[in-house]
């Protein structure tokens, strides 16, 4: 019965073809939407710090020489000197300590990661409690500015 059995799966499959005989074109790659934020940017409450950060002049060099050796984009200069914003989402804590930050997308991922790394930084030990809510989302803006 074995045999009967290997005998009718050859034959099948010469009877049936694995590919079609003609080719077929491969079905064009369907249009990828534009990215909306789910972050509604403009309604987040600047997160309360008690003394305002400000990025240093070797914080910006950083975020000029990121820009240059990433090819990302870069800033258009204003009177010989080129500013960048980089926002970034954060989420405090009961302990009123930093537990997630979301940088807003500015096609430049290191220097993205790189503000949401400075944003905790900054806010360790520097936040106002009487004006924090625990579980809210806070908006942080960084202004790296650097002469061109």
């Amino acid at each position: 019965m074995s045999l009967a059995l290997l005998g009718l799966t050859a034959q099948l499959a010469q009877a049936i073809p694995l590919a079609p005989s003609t080719p077929v074109a491969p079905a064009a790659p369907a249009p990828v939407p534009a990215a909306r934020s789910p972050i509604d940017w403009q309604a987040l409450p600047p997160l309360p710090y008690r003394r305002t950060p400000r990025p240093t002049a070797q914080m910006a060099a950083f975020v000029r020489a990121e820009l240059r050796r990433t090819g990302c984009p870069r800033p258009v200069p204003v009177a010989g000197r080129a500013q960048l914003q980089v926002d970034v989402a954060v989420l405090i804590g009961e302990d009123h300590v930093v537990r997630a930050t979301i940088p807003r997308a500015i096609d430049c991922p290191t220097v993205e990661q790189y503000a949401a790394g400075l944003v905790v930084s900054y806010a360790r030990g520097n936040l106002a409690p009487r004006f924090v809510n625990a579980g809210n989302w806070y908006r942080a803006v960084l202004l790296f500015d650097w002469a061109e």
